[in-house]
């Protein structure tokens, strides 16, 4: 995460009355002002942020390293009720370089932002002293970041000249290891705030305050890009700082794809190993001549197994079976005794009027 100490500088000159940035110039600039100090805070818990004013009756500190975004509101608040005079960019930027001289913590990095929507004059437009000041700031290690915006952008000063416009010169002088940017915002529709944020000027405290889940660099802070870098650079499209339930649900969406795949991949599988292997086992021949069985499915040697515990159990109700027939024969011998009896009455009945009858045969023959 990037340990820095910023001070940003804003023109708070006559220029900031115009309305072709919405609602003002100045509103505009102090809607910039927020998103980068909330960028800075959410980076790193120990980054602190300044404000300074370079018009009106001369360049003047308004806030010094501070965590608080009250302090910066208020600030604004103020300075938009002291609009005038022309901008001192040189003197403001020694200014807040002695303001970051005096930090506490010596291990954040120094970082000036400067917001320029007035005309250069003076000093400003000097482009051999304005090198010299940027010189002097890379050889004390203080990355200056420069916003132009209405008539502090530079074309007229470039256009049919051999050299750069005195900014653009100004910024290449100061940069060191690609930590300086110069952001040109002309007016329309687009905010300041906006052109910040796809910037590279908030690209790195952007990326290390976004989670690695949600494509950002998880608190490892990414490289700076190119000033056309925007939301494209991002996953899906969707820059997860400015909408960030869209790029959850992007993501959530296509693990959700991608599990799927993953189980229909796995379904697949076992079919295709049983269209494959052959469920016949394969006979081999063994030193002394005979047979035997190998099995051609893994799982035979488990179906064995299950088939062995069926002829068991088969084997224990055939025990239960025959113990039952056997009880149930006890019990039809026990029924047939007394059926014998009654067929001996019978044979003794049927004797019996046999003798009957006999006697009577006797007793006739003998009348």
């Amino acid at each position: 995460m990037p340990l820095e100490a910023t001070m940003m500088i804003v023109d708070n000159s006559e220029y900031m009355r115009n309305g072709d940035y919405q609602p003002s110039r100045f509103e505009a600039q102090a809607d910039a002002v927020n998103v980068v100090f909330q960028t800075k805070i959410d980076s790193n818990p120990e980054n602190t942020v300044g404000v300074m004013c370079m018009a009106g009756k001369g360049p003047q500190v308004l806030v010094t390293h501070s965590k608080d975004l009250g302090q910066i509101l208020s600030a604004m608040h103020k300075t938009s009720s002291s609009i005038g005079g022309q901008i001192d960019i040189p003197t403001a930027i020694s200014i807040a370089q002695l303001a970051l001289k005096h930090r506490e913590n010596k291990n954040l990095r120094q970082r000036i932002v400067v917001f320029v929507g007035s005309p250069l004059e003076g000093q400003a437009a000097d482009e051999k002293g304005m090198i010299k000041l940027a010189k002097k700031l890379k050889k004390n290690n203080v990355a200056v970041d420069v916003v132009c915006f209405g008539d502090g952008i530079e074309e007229r000063y470039g256009e049919g000249d051999e050299g750069k416009p005195v900014l653009s010169a100004f910024v290449e002088s100061v940069n060191s290891g690609d930590n300086s940017h110069l952001l040109v915002v002309p007016p329309g529709p687009a905010l300041i705030s906006d052109a910040l944020i796809s910037s590279p000027i908030l690209s790195e405290d952007r990326s290390a305050s976004i989670p690695a889940e949600l494509g950002g660099a998880g608190g490892t802070g990414g490289g700076a890009g190119t000033s056309g870098s925007g939301a494209n650079d991002f996953e899906f499209g969707v820059d997860p700082s400015l909408d960030p339930e869209l790029a959850m649900a992007l993501r959530l969406s296509m693990q959700e794809a991608q599990a799927r795949e993953a189980a229909e991949t796995a379904a697949s599988r076992p079919s295709e190993s049983e269209s494959v292997q052959p469920m016949a086992a394969s006979s081999t021949t063994n030193a002394g001549g005979s047979t035997t069985k190998a099995p051609a499915d893994p799982t035979e040697d488990e179906e064995e197994a299950l088939l062995k515990q069926a002829i068991q159990m088969s084997t224990d109700q055939d025990v239960d079976m025959g113990v039952a027939k056997s009880s149930s024969a006890s019990d039809s011998n026990a029924v047939t005794a007394p059926m014998d009896e009654d067929e001996d009455e019978e044979a003794a009945i049927a004797k019996a009027i046999e003798m009957s009858m006999q006697q009577q045969e006797e007793q006739g023959k003998g009348k």
